[in-house]
């Protein structure tokens, strides 16, 4: 783990302490697309890593019913202490989602959270107690939360219901975790 030790403000007070995991993206790690072909829709995506940015378009289609795009990845195994994530997005100005996953199954429940985009890199910071659990596009009332060493898979949808072409870039992807420890300045 590449972990980076930093305090969340300036050590002048008490600080809690944080530290984060870096998780690329990276060139060797593969990212699936998973769209609304599974159910007969025609939405199309790529997603490819160059450069340690994962650059996920395509066309996202309301015909058949459908109206997703995804894309995943494999996370590497996180702490209990994980308190969020936290990544710069470059994209079309839609409202895309960041998506958690348990285990390494195709199917199943996921945890996600919204964030806009912009034509210019922007930073986006997301709490893992802001989650909400979904499936298959509805939430599930009364799940429990995810921790951190139940995520599996990590990824981006795009379920706006807005027909048309898509781009969205990530780089710097980090976990951020919390190290119950606080720092006091003398």
């Amino acid at each position: 783990m590449n972990a980076i030790v930093k305090p969340t403000e300036a050590p002048t007070m008490t600080t809690t302490m944080t530290m984060t995991e870096d998780l690329g993206p990276r060139d060797d790690a593969p990212w699936i697309i998973v769209n609304d072909t599974v159910m007969g829709g025609v939405s199309e995506a790529t997603a490819s890593v160059s450069g340690g940015v994962l650059a996920f378009r395509g066309f996202l289609s309301l015909a058949n019913n459908g109206g997703f795009a995804s894309t995943r990845t494999t996370s590497p195994r996180l702490a209990a202490n994980l308190t969020g994530f936290a990544f710069d997005v470059r994209g079309d100005g839609r409202r895309y989602q960041f998506r958690l996953r348990p285990g390494r199954g195709f199917d199943g429940m996921a945890w996600r959270q919204y964030f806009e985009t912009r034509e210019e890199w922007s930073r986006v910071e997301l709490q893992l107690g802001d989650f909400e659990p979904v499936f298959r596009g509805r939430q599930v009332p009364g799940a429990p939360a995810l921790t951190g060493r139940e995520i599996g898979q990590i990824g981006f949808m795009l379920a706006d219901r807005t027909e048309g072409e898509f781009r969205l870039e990530v780089r710097g992807m980090t976990a951020v975790f919390d190290q119950g420890r606080t720092l006091t300045q003398n």
